[in-house]
């Protein structure tokens, strides 16, 4: 681990011969063809286009690691060193995102961009810290390279993915993004956020006892969030609807039901039961500004429409606890 983050055991670039330099190209060639595929396997389902952009980059990789290799055999035979990234200090690293799902469509273009912009900067740099003619040369040639990969990954996106397609693509995953955190995280917030108005008011004025009324919201959030999540994970599996995951959204929907309820439960730790109603009292006013916001957000409902149902809602809840309580 230490040699990792200090470098340790590592060999610094001016230490790399032109062989070696030549088969730390050839590694970084391969390794960064594999991630592609790996891009190209994780859109392929959702986004075919963008899959083929990402194959079509991978092969490109693979004959410029074809042409290294060749040239690796001219100058110094069959043997090729093993030298990788991580042997050489300050050499650029790949982060594992390719490993991660779902794979964002615009962060994985974004990455593959930045990934031809680091190659090139690392081999112009190396090239400018290099006295020796060839070696100077080498390292031009593989910037050069990196420059013909980014205009190359430019002309496969607008052969592969017109701006229609982009279009398209970036609206279905906005739409995916909704269906399965948001929708389920706004019904979450608005389940616990209102449904836990009722009791924990009722108890506040009920007893009058802050920390009796802090266990009565603890227990209703917690209930509630265990709840709708398994609710939504056993009412839909995701497959016919395309709302994703049942795992994720049920965590969603729990976790934000949870939040919601118990966003007015804490200030009830407050000893002092008028401070605790009266902080408990704003923070369910910035609770439903919250819903509202996401649902002019992304649900396209009209701000004022969508005020009106949650203030109405959570006031109609809240005067019920308040007057149970007081009853």
């Amino acid at each position: 681990m230490l040699s990792r983050v200090f470098g340790f055991g590592r060999r610094t670039f001016a230490s790399l011969s032109e062989q070696e330099i030549l088969a730390l190209a050839i590694a970084s060639e391969e390794d960064d063809g594999r991630i592609y595929r790996a891009y190209a396997d994780a859109l392929s389902e959702e986004f075919p286009h963008s899959a083929a952009v990402f194959e079509a980059m991978a092969e490109e990789e693979d004959s410029h690691r074809a042409a290294l290799i060749e040239l690796h055999r001219k100058r110094f035979g069959e043997r090729i060193p093993l030298i990788r990234r991580d042997h050489v200090k300050g050499f650029y690293e790949r982060k594992p995102d390719w490993l991660v799902r779902p794979l964002g469509i615009d962060h994985v273009r974004r990455q593959a961009e930045a990934m031809e912009r680091q190659s090139q900067r690392f081999y112009d740099e190396a090239a400018k810290r290099t006295t020796d003619a060839s070696t100077r040369k080498l390292l031009g040639d593989l910037a050069a390279a990196e420059i013909e990969h980014e205009s190359l990954a430019q002309r496969l996106q607008e052969k592969h993915v017109p701006k229609k397609v982009r279009t398209e693509e970036t609206t279905a995953e906005r739409r995916q993004f909704i269906l399965t955190y948001v929708q389920p995280g706004l019904a979450g917030l608005m389940d616990g956020s209102v449904s836990t108005l009722a009791p924990i008011f009722a108890a506040a004025f009920a007893t009058h006892d802050t920390w009796n009324t802090f266990l009565v919201g603890l227990a209703a959030s917690i209930g509630a969030g265990i709840s709708m999540g398994f609710t939504e994970v056993a009412s839909d599996d995701g497959r016919i609807s395309g709302r994703g995951s049942p795992i994720k959204r049920g965590l969603t929907t729990g976790i934000m039901t949870a939040l919601g309820g118990l966003g007015h439960a804490l200030p009830y730790l407050i000893p002092d039961f008028r401070t605790a109603t009266t902080v408990a009292v704003i923070v369910v006013f910035f609770e439903l500004w919250a819903i509202a916001f996401i649902q002019n957000r992304y649900m396209e409902t009209p701000f004022w429409r969508a005020t009106l149902q949650v203030v109405l809602g959570g006031a109609l809840v809240f005067g019920a606890g308040v007057l149970i309580g007081n009853a």
